[in-house]
């Protein structure tokens, strides 16, 4: 099946209970069994069947099939947010004495996770530049037991050569994690390149209306058992009805991604253009340093979210953000609701400005996350709030 069609149907089964079209939220928190023989089929593996909510749901079994067919991978486990996704996932892959690579472009909660718990439990790390292959391979030790990047990266949009990069890994032994949130399985399947996890938040566009947190794992069966056995132990469950309203999203996926695709290179060029700014970094642009790669392994297209520069401080750049009509000031991206951030006064309020410059965020940097309405009218609300400056 294509994409498209994987989107609505990935997944499903043949028929839901009581021939219901849309699949049936099973919101309950533990199971009957019928008598004792019924129990002692179940647990000697004669039956597969629910036991209790943290250790599998219907519904969320449904969100996770679903991904698992979109994604082209054997199996995938569902959790109560990104985060619990990417925390439980390095955790189950790593152990005291063991080390792990991050890019330094990594979303800042996987770092701190990384740099600040992991590291009281006796795992190291080290911080390679975005997309540098050699700084990965002079990194990789004996020890190494993961690499974590994203593809694309938050908020810069680097694409890492993720054949290459999984070839390095396997020659090392290493697994590889790579959280695809920004590219959605539309976009990019960065398991057909051979890497071993696939991360979502499917807060963002796998949900697509930003209504739910969710986070999903993807990947070859026995490392997604490994990751489900830690799950049933941290318990960062999916709750059933946010796993409905995340497969419901999941219905319009193909849909919302081309809009927002085709939304996202027509802002991009616009601002590449505009005297006030200073620098675009989208990957469907010529000027973006990993626009051959990105064109290899994306498509249709390159994702919603544009980061840009303004020639201006960070008052000014705050002016521009709140000029802005349409979009809402909030984190998060991928819903039908365009949003826009000043990521030195969202995410990194509490450093100082030469603190925020030390790790990449300049005040003037504004990252936009288009969402569904009128293309036209989107950057005609840039436009204008441009010429105010």
């Amino acid at each position: 099946m294509s994409r498209d069609t994987l989107a609505v149907h990935g997944g499903e089964p043949d028929a839901h209970p009581h021939d219901a079209l849309a699949a049936p939220i099973v919101q309950t928190a533990t199971y009957t069994f019928e008598n004792t023989a019924a129990l002692r089929d179940f647990f000697e593996g004669r039956t597969e069947r629910e036991e209790y909510g943290r250790y599998g749901n219907p519904s969320v079994r449904l969100v996770e099939q679903k991904i698992a067919a979109l994604e082209a991978t054997d199996d995938a486990v569902a959790f109560g947010s990104g985060m619990a996704a990417v925390t439980t996932s390095i955790l189950a892959l790593t152990k005291a004495g063991a080390h792990v690579v991050l890019f330094s472009d990594c979303y800042r909660r996987t770092r701190q996770f990384v740099k600040t718990v992991l590291g009281r439990f006796g795992v190291t790390h080290t911080l390679v530049p975005p997309a540098d292959l050699d700084a990965l391979r002079e990194a990789i030790r004996p020890e190494t037991r993961l690499v974590v990047s994203e593809a694309p990266t938050n908020p810069y949009n680097t694409v890492v050569d993720l054949p290459a990069l999984v070839a390095i890994c396997r020659e090392a032994g290493v697994k590889t994690l790579i959280d695809s949130t920004f590219a959605t399985p539309i976009n990019l399947r960065p398991a057909e390149h051979g890497v071993d996890l696939v991360v979502h938040s499917a807060t963002k566009y796998l949900g697509g209306h930003n209504d739910v947190l969710a986070g999903v794992v993807a990947g070859k069966r026995g490392a997604v058992s490994l990751i489900r056995d830690l799950r049933h132990v941290l318990g960062g469950v999916l709750d059933p009805h946010a796993a409905y309203l995340v497969q419901r999203g999941m219905k319009t996926l193909a849909l919302r991604v081309a809009r927002q695709n085709e939304t996202a290179q027509a802002l991009a060029q616009a601002l590449e253009d505009h005297p006030r700014v200073k620098r675009v970094w989208y990957p469907g642009l010529a000027s973006h340093p990993q626009h051959e790669v990105a064109k290899r392994l994306m498509s249709p297209g390159f994702g919603g979210v544009v980061t840009f520069a303004l020639d201006a401080d960070c008052d000014t750049t705050s002016r521009f953000v709140d000029a802005l009509d349409i979009p809402k000031i909030a984190p998060s991206l991928g819903g039908v609701e365009s949003l826009v951030e000043q990521p030195a006064l969202m995410s990194y309020y509490e450093l100082s400005s030469a603190q925020r410059a030390e790790v990449g965020i300049p005040d003037e940097l504004v990252r936009y996350a288009v969402g569904l309405e009128d293309p036209d009218e989107l950057i005609g609300d840039v436009l204008r709030a441009l010429s105010l400056l």
